[in-house]
């Protein structure tokens, strides 16, 4: 990543050279022409740990699963595989795994309120017995979900055939030989001849139930609500797989995973009078490997990293990283757009890396004075941003995500565009692709600049990329600031990329 007090360092092993991006697959590609529906949209993307399932979300409280094959396709003794000649860096493939529906839409008649369905988060929790676990919520209900695999079982050999059977009416073609004999109602006889032909029924057969399929079903395991009054914004699971945290725009809580009807409040900023109240909670997170560690971020651009051993109530922070106004430069929006949307940890869990509305941070946990590295992501909307606030979009809220290896960083812009940065010292990376199943199209759009220093501040220079004053493609074609990329997730472990643009769901691999 960076070093700070070091202005010359040499860049790791991979991070100089621009990836090269490939179109890899897409789900549920748009038609032209096609009208979208409002519950079809994709409202949350996540890969699971080791990356060979991901799961999307929607608006309309659906939540569809992903599996990966490509790998399955080679798996098999080791002398097939000697036999096999394949490259080392295959075409990544998923394909559809299966669906469920997560939450409904619901009226709360306490408060008059609508409850939308739409899923706001998904996380993945620790795999066990070959079933997958997962968490999803929407603005006030958190479910945890289990999917797996469940043998079929059928009844097979009837005695009747179900294709010849008339209603309630005799069976056509039955091998019971038909009698003269009188029947009344509930298959009852006038007769007392009970006579059976000699050798009986050979046709007759005890039905066998066999197990000829498996289907995957999902089942909620526990769901957790009536602990947030305010719309929940953040989940996120602990690196002890028992517990987990719900985030809303005032309280912090900690769940365990297998007790749904208690949480315990760790954070809560709401002031006594709600008119004092300054800042909200954006987003929040654990770190990846320290259990008692947690980062969240506020509407007015800071990150606040706390201890869970310091207090139950962790209303103080161990560390506050905030960065500094330049000089001459405030205005009505400044705070707007400083509000941060998205909130990620690194896999080593050194940096945090956040997302505002015009930029991308990276900040070091041990350096709190600023952040090692900042992104431009489209400087060219700064000139409009009276009409960004007009129209709402300037409180758009863009995720962000980090490449395993800690070296890229990547968000999403207007005109379903998205875009990939170098984060290692020197690296002047900074990409523009489209969500399409040609991304490098407007690739002429946006050009790399190297890196600059903006001065030394506590030793550390600090970096400003991919400054883009543009406001058309390269074709001259204005930006289409309706069709926002909002959500996209980095595979933990290869450089491939998984996003949303509307209903669809593409990805990429270099």
């Amino acid at each position: 990543m960076i070093n700070g007090g070091s202005e010359t360092a040499v860049a790791p092993v991979g991070g100089s050279q621009p990836l090269d991006w490939k179109f890899s697959q897409v789900f549920g590609e748009r038609t032209a022409g096609e009208e979208i529906q409002e519950v079809d949209i994709i409202s949350a993307i996540e890969f699971n740990r080791n990356g060979d399932h991901l799961a999307t979300g929607d608006r309309g409280g659906r939540v569809v699963l992903f599996e990966r094959t490509d790998t399955q396709d080679h798996v098999g003794h080791r002398r097939d595989l000697e036999k096999m000649d394949y490259p080392i860096n295959r075409h990544p493939e998923f394909r559809y795994k299966t669906e469920f529906q997560s939450h409904e839409p619901e009226f709360d008649y306490l408060k008059s309120l609508e409850i939308e369905e739409k899923i706001n988060r998904i996380r993945w929790c620790q795999s066990s017995n070959g079933a997958l676990f997962l968490l999803s919520t929407n603005d006030k209900t958190i479910k945890l979900w289990k999917v797996q695999e469940k043998k079929v079982k059928k009844v097979c050999n009837m005695n009747v055939d179900s294709t010849k059977a008339m209603g309630n009416g005799p069976i056509v073609g039955s091998s019971i030989s038909t009698s003269s004999k009188q029947y009344i109602a509930n298959g009852g006889c006038t007769s007392n001849d009970f006579s059976f032909p000699t050798g009986g029924f050979p046709s007759l057969h005890l039905p066998v139930v066999t197990s000829h399929e498996t289907n995957l079903m999902a089942r909620c395991r526990r769901i957790y609500t009536h602990a947030h009054d305010y719309h929940i914004n953040s989940i996120s699971n602990n690196s002890d797989g028992e517990t987990f945290i719900s985030a809303d725009d005032l309280r912090i809580n900690l769940w365990n995973l297998e007790i749904s009807s208690q949480s315990f409040n760790i954070v809560d900023v709401k002031p006594a009078n709600m008119e004092d109240l300054t800042e909200v909670i954006t987003s929040a997170e654990f770190h990846p490997t320290h259990c008692n560690m947690l980062a969240y971020s506020s509407s007015k651009g800071s990150i606040r990293l706390i201890d869970m051993r310091q207090s139950a109530l962790c209303d103080t922070h161990s560390k506050l990283f905030e960065g500094q106004e330049a000089p001459g430069s405030r205005s009505f929006f400044t705070e707007i757009i400083a509000s941060i949307s998205d909130i990620k940890f690194a896999k080593d869990g050194r940096h945090i890396l956040t997302r505002d509305y015009m930029t991308l941070k990276l900040w070091d946990i041990n350096m709190d004075s600023g952040p090692v590295a900042t992104f431009q992501v489209h400087e060219y909307l700064r000139p409009k941003l009276c009409d960004l606030y007009e129209n709402d979009s300037i409180f758009d809220k863009f995720e962000c995500c980090l490449s395993g290896n800690g070296l890229r960083v990547a968000t999403g812009s207007y005109s379903n565009l998205f875009r990939v940065f170098g984060c290692s010292e020197g690296s002047t990376e900074a990409t523009t692709l489209e969500a399409s199943k040609n991304p490098m199209r407007r690739q002429g759009q946006a050009t790399s600049r190297p890196s600059r220093s903006l001065g030394n501040l506590s030793g550390v220079v600090r970096r400003v990329k991919g400054a883009d004053n543009s406001g058309v493609d390269a074709n001259g074609n204005a930006f289409d600031f309706t069709s926002k990329l909002l959500h996209l997730a980095w595979h933990p472990t290869e450089n491939s990329i998984a996003c949303a643009a509307s209903n669809s769901l593409y990805m990429y691999y270099a």
